[in-house]
């Protein structure tokens, strides 16, 4: 007996609609997810879990004689928490330490029993606080007294030095979130070098507005940090074009899994290696030697420079910035060419039944 026109069609198996639902490339996407979930665990709590004070840059100041058995004692603390020098006088220790040069100096007085431990909470409150508490032990054993001075103190509004590692950490969420919306609203790569332009035009556009509002929203109007505000706007249109950039090169390498890789980048490897919570010194070797050379990290140094340090110390800072962005920008152009190339300049239209979103693919032309 056949079917009658209009009958609904028998029920599939579980299986079946299971294979529909769920596709290969769906599967490989959640377990990419599961991954990035896990490394984000991993990273946060192993970068953070334990701070260990290792090789801070510090400074003695003290009579030829005492400085050099100062500095050997405290070359020889178990784990190396330090990494002393003699410095000629204090006037040149408190110098140093607001070029950044130093991150704490110990002035010694051979002709009394209280030294002065100067320190930068600028430069992160954990760190001064670290510094302070080894100190005050040491000083303590031999039957000594310490007087902390503060350098470059941390402004009343910005709590344990934190403001400036959260401004940077949202400059970083906008570049690479507007790089996505780029991706997820015309395709993943560009298919030319013109498109491409576009994108980085729009990307820079972005990262002026994004670098202003910041810069406006701690300075004025919360007055969370001090310091230049037009100097806070460069560095913010910095970050979130180098940030940008570098997402949109990644996309046009590997399409809608570049995304993932730039939070992998920026968010699980860069955010807490950046020195926000705990300074370089104080983070485990492998975050504290990534930290300096991924945008967070740079950007929390440098923007903790034009706070309280009147911007000294940020020009190495400044050009991995600069190279994130110059980098990105190549490789975006560089792949929107070599595709256009490839395809004669009139690249494949997305298949909107296989790709609805236009994730995978180049834009139409």
């Amino acid at each position: 007996m056949s079917r009658t026109a209009g009958a609904a069609p028998p029920d599939r198996s579980f299986l079946a609609e299971l294979k529909d639902a769920v596709t290969p490339r769906a599967t490989a996407l959640v377990i990419g997810v599961i991954a990035l979930q896990l490394l984000f665990i991993a990273s946060y709590v192993g970068a953070l879990h334990h701070p260990q004070p290792r090789d801070i840059a510090f400074g003695v100041v003290a009579p030829q004689p005492v400085a050099d058995r100062t500095v050997t004692r405290l070359d020889q603390l178990a784990g190396h928490p330090l990494s002393p020098r003699t410095v000629p006088d204090a006037r040149t220790a408190r110098s140093r330490i607001l070029h950044r040069d130093l991150d704490g100096a110990l002035v010694v007085d051979p002709r009394g029993t209280t030294d002065t431990l100067l320190v930068a909470t600028g430069g992160g409150t954990a760190l001064a606080t670290t510094l302070k508490n080894l100190i005050t032990g040491l000083d303590a054993a031999q039957h000594r007294t310490v007087r902390v001075v503060d350098v470059a103190p941390a402004s009343a509004g910005d709590f344990n030095g934190l403001s400036s590692f959260y401004l940077v950490v949202g400059w970083c969420v906008g570049g690479y979130l507007c790089a996505s919306a780029l991706a997820v609203s015309t395709g993943a790569r560009p298919a030319n070098p013109r498109r491409a332009v576009i994108r980085l035009s729009a990307m820079a556009l972005v990262a002026a507005a994004g670098g202003l509002g910041g810069a406006l929203i701690v300075g004025p109007a919360l007055g969370a940090l001090p310091g230049s505000v037009y100097a806070l706007w460069g560095l913010g249109a910095l970050i979130t074009f180098a940030v940008g950039a570098a997402t949109l090169a990644l996309q046009g390498v590997f399409g809608i899994v570049g995304i993932g890789l730039a939070i992998l980048l920026v968010v699980i490897a860069g955010n807490p290696s950046a020195g926000g919570a705990f300074p370089f010194p104080l983070l485990p070797p492998f975050w504290s030697t990534i930290g300096p050379t991924l945008p967070p990290g740079a950007g929390t140094w440098a923007a903790r420079s034009i706070a309280y340090f009147r911007g000294n110390g940020s020009t190495g800072a400044l050009w991995v910035l600069a190279g994130w962005a110059l980098g990105g920008i190549a490789v975006t152009l560089l792949m929107a060419t070599l595709r256009a190339r490839a395809h004669g300049r009139v690249p494949p239209r997305t298949d909107p039944a296989r790709d609805p979103d236009g994730l995978s693919g180049s834009e139409s032309p």
